[in-house]
């Protein structure tokens, strides 16, 4: 357990902390989910209104370092390749 005063806040800090990026964590998740749904329905419009919405969840994210930057353009890029693929 935490014996000094700034040790006690640190773990204060890291708890809120944890909360908030997993929430963030879970939001971006969500919506790139439902960017995969529309894609396994074969629904273009659906994905592409999706993908847009996704967008930006994705990059708010790497802005708050809950992933890397790498990371969001894959799923930019993958996303955006599998609506393109669909007829």
């Amino acid at each position: 357990m935490a014996n000094t005063a700034q040790a006690r806040k640190r773990a204060r800090q890291s708890v809120s902390r944890r909360e908030r990026n997993m929430a963030l964590r879970s939001k971006l998740r969500t919506f790139v989910k439902n960017v995969v749904k529309a894609i396994d329905l074969k629904d273009k419009s659906l994905a592409t209104e999706n993908y847009k919405k996704a967008v930006p969840v994705i990059d708010a994210s790497v802005s708050k370092g809950i992933i890397h930057k790498n990371k969001a353009a894959r799923y930019k890029s993958r996303l955006n390749k599998q609506i393109f693929n669909l007829s």
